[in-house]
């Protein structure tokens, strides 16, 4: 695999040709999207056999046939580690973690491009101090996740939004973000799509992060 490849792993399973299309967009045609999925050549129910402890352990994916899927952050990162060293020993330019999860356990090689990271770097750079506002999958979510954002001086509201959802819902739950009067959001799911984003825009006047674009924009510099 030759030093123009970006290698993107997914939580679920390949392919994800929403995510590879916004990928491919960013980094140009010159570089190649190997996207593969963490969970790659097992059945649903192989995928559920190991349900999240918890709620820190679990993460939400949307798989290819267009359904979601709640899975166990701790089967994710053992197979996700497996991906990231075959990609590094093979000479891959980057490798994005395609999941807006912190994963402590993942042991990085090469450039590992975690979005959690850039989000929580953007976030802190536009809003030092103020209200942050987040849309996360599901509603056990709504605690923990918000819990990772918190920070002196940072007031954080969260909403479920499930990632399957039409502009109606995103509509709502941007809505329901209105009341506490943002100055800035995060859409913190990387199956979260521009449509998405857009409603939500519709109804808020403060901006809107979408991880996944957010992403692509700092992959765009690396590959420029």
């Amino acid at each position: 695999m030759s030093a123009g490849t970006l290698a993107a792993i997914v939580v679920g399973q390949a392919p994800r040709h929403d995510v590879e299309a916004l990928l491919q967009a960013a980094v140009g045609p010159s570089a190649r999207i190997r996207l593969v999925g963490c969970m790659d050549g097992l059945s649903r129910a192989e995928m559920e056999a190991e349900p999240p402890a918890d709620e820190a352990d679990t993460l939400f994916t949307r798989l290819p046939d267009g359904t979601g899927a709640t899975l166990s952050k701790r089967a994710v990162t053992g197979r996700a580690q497996m991906l990231i060293d075959r990609f590094a020993d093979e000479g891959v330019r980057a490798t994005l973690m395609c999941c807006t999860g912190a994963f402590p356990g993942l042991r990085p090689r090469g450039v590992v491009v975690f979005p959690s990271a850039v989000l929580s770097g953007l976030a802190n750079g536009l809003l030092p101090a103020g209200r942050l506002g987040l849309l996360v999958p599901l509603p056990a979510q709504v605690r923990g996740l918000a819990g990772k954002w918190v920070r002196p001086g940072l007031e954080v509201s969260a909403e479920p939004l499930l990632p399957l959802a039409g502009a109606a819902e995103a509509e709502a739950a941007a809505d329901r973000l209105a009341r506490r009067r943002p100055d800035l959001v995060v859409m913190d799911c990387i199956s979260y799509t521009p449509a998405q984003r857009d409603a939500v825009r519709r109804r808020l006047d403060c901006p809107v992060l979408l991880a996944i674009s957010t992403t692509a924009a700092v992959l765009r510099e690396m590959f420029a």
